[in-house]
């Protein structure tokens, strides 16, 4: 690959993540001191990632890959999702935000496979390529939590009592629209499929591997998958709202530690994998996850901070020793055939299904709680997930059946 390439598509990943942390991050925080949202009202609107998700593969599979250039959709969606934020950024109570919120994730989750999309097609040995260029999308996460915090302090006490999260969406906006306009100058990936090619329902949405079913240990990774992105959901809806209301200070960029971790412990998977194996290795994972929320239970703000702190930073092990380790393993059952297709489906199961099942418990549990007020809330809160990540493991480790076949 070319060294202008590499930084055109470096850049492009830089900006597509950095729109998304800028944000999703404080979104949840927002809902309620800004909108002042209800556990069920911030669960419809962390749901509509879910819908998104669930949308995406017929948007890619009946316009991208068949009639227009990946680079040419990605820029007209970042360009619509500019104007988009614009108006999120302008609405001021939750029934005004939500369709806008909702339009802009059904065009946004499309382009977590166009930026994709056009970065494989550019380079020769994607094993060793894609990872190089993928990271500066991490990057770009990082820097939009930092941002907020220690540049403009709109998580901070003042920059809260002033309304001024708000300004994540202009700042989400602005990087929305360079990057609109920057896809336009990207390397033409024109599409893959003949306009003639008819395309299922079923292949849209990776349902031509279901038949991987029949195998009793993906079927029990499959049914894992859907319920372990439920305490997952509690993270992504929680955590910053929680960080925020401990008293820790610059609440943005401590989370961004996640992503530091996840960067880290990423270079850590093939060794761990080849090692010990996919059983052990997501095992690992899904401990992660009950080990992260017992923290969160049973830290606060002061003199137990470390324990939020050490919760944060394990999204590392919870994010890709699961759902790497997960792709890896997908891909290697699949065969050729249907690599593709087994893909989606695991997609479709977790950022689709199983976090659309986990924003909507999140939020029922968060109002039932708030109605019925008990000592301890955020406790209470956090033991559910961690109790679900539990028996998820216990289920996962019982039921799934190791060997070399599967581990390799």
């Amino acid at each position: 690959m070319k060294s202008g390439t590499r930084i055109q598509l470096s850049f492009m990943m830089f900006l597509e993540f950095f729109i998304w942390g800028s944000w999703f991050v404080t979104l949840g925080t927002f809902l309620g001191a800004n909108l002042h949202a209800n556990g069920k009202e911030t669960a419809n609107v962390f749901s509509t990632q879910s819908y998104g998700a669930i949308i995406a593969p017929f948007i890619i599979g009946l316009i991208a890959d068949k009639y227009f250039n990946a680079e040419k959709i990605l820029g007209v969606l970042h360009l619509i999702g500019a104007g988009l934020m614009y108006l999120m950024f302008r609405a001021d109570d939750i029934s005004t935000f939500f369709p806008y919120v909702f339009g802009y994730m059904v065009g946004y989750m499309p382009t977590l496979a166009l930026v994709n999309s056009v970065s494989f097609r550019q380079m020769t040995n994607p094993e060793k390529e894609f990872s190089s260029i993928r990271i500066w999308g991490t990057i770009g996460w990082i820097v939009a939590g930092l941002l907020i915090s220690y540049v403009f302090h709109w998580d901070g006490k003042d920059g809260m009592e002033a309304g001024q999260l708000k300004n994540t969406f202009a700042m989400g906006g602005v990087a929305s629209l360079i990057l609109g306009l920057y896809s336009f100058t990207l390397p033409k990936t024109p599409p893959v499929k003949s306009k003639n090619e008819k395309d299922s329902i079923g292949s849209l949405l990776g349902l031509d591997a279901i038949k991987l079913l029949k195998n009793p240990n993906f079927l029990v990774f499959f049914i894992s998958s859907i319920l372990i992105c439920i305490p997952l959901a509690f993270y992504y809806q929680n955590a910053h709202k929680f960080i925020e209301q401990t008293g820790i200070e610059n609440v943005t960029a401590k989370m961004a530690i996640g992503q530091v971790s996840e960067t880290l412990f990423l270079l850590l998977i093939p060794v761990f994998f080849s090692k010990f194996g996919f059983k052990k290795t997501i095992l690992v994972g899904m401990l992660a996850w009950a080990v992260r929320y017992t923290l969160f239970a049973y830290g606060n703000g002061t003199d137990l901070s470390f324990m939020l702190l050490i919760g944060i930073a394990l999204h590392g092990i919870c994010y890709d020793f699961f759902f790497v380790s997960g792709q890896i393993y997908t891909d290697a059952q699949a065969g050729e055939k249907y690599k593709s297709a087994a893909q989606g489906l695991i997609t479709l199961a977790t950022y689709g299904v199983g976090m659309l099942i986990g924003f909507w418990v999140a939020g029922l549990i968060t109002d039932y709680y708030t109605s019925n007020p008990v000592e301890n809330f955020w406790r209470q809160i956090w033991l559910i997930p961690a109790g679900i990540a539990l028996v998820v493991f216990l289920l996962f480790m019982v039921l799934f059946r190791d060997n070399k076949k599967q581990a390799a």
